[in-house]
């Protein structure tokens, strides 16, 4: 159903240095970069990442939140990790969410703007 979507960010460089490391372990690589922006994507670019000079706000009322397929459970928890060394927040450890559903497998964090983003498995590990 969806194309594409995009998030605008205060840094590209801090931006860039998060997605790479966190996207890298679900299978995801910087497709498209340029001075003000970076796409995402296995084959296409499907998460554009856009210098803003006004990101959203971290506003958990928002509800806005992003969530990337992966491949596995082990994927998710380098995911995790990766993002918490390239200047992300926790938002979720991986796990194991039975209250999402039979299999679900996530962790979440906050990107260096606030972005909340997930990384999901319906395998169970």
């Amino acid at each position: 159903m969806l194309n594409h979507i995009s998030i605008g960010v205060s840094s590209i460089a801090a931006a860039k240095a998060f997605y790479d490391a966190t996207l890298k372990p679900l299978g995801y690589r910087c497709l498209s970069e340029d001075a003000a922006s970076l796409g995402y994507g296995s084959e296409r670019v499907v998460f554009w990442v856009l210098k803003s000079d006004k990101p959203v706000p971290d506003d958990a009322a928002s509800g806005l939140h992003v969530c990337f397929d992966a491949p596995t459970t082990a994927s998710i928890d380098r995911f995790h990790a990766a993002g918490l060394r390239q200047g992300g927040r926790d938002h979720g450890k991986p796990g194991p969410r039975p209250d999402y559903g039979p299999g679900y497998y996530a962790a979440f964090l906050k990107d260096p703007d606030g972005y909340r983003i997930e990384a999901y498995c319906g395998k169970a590990p």
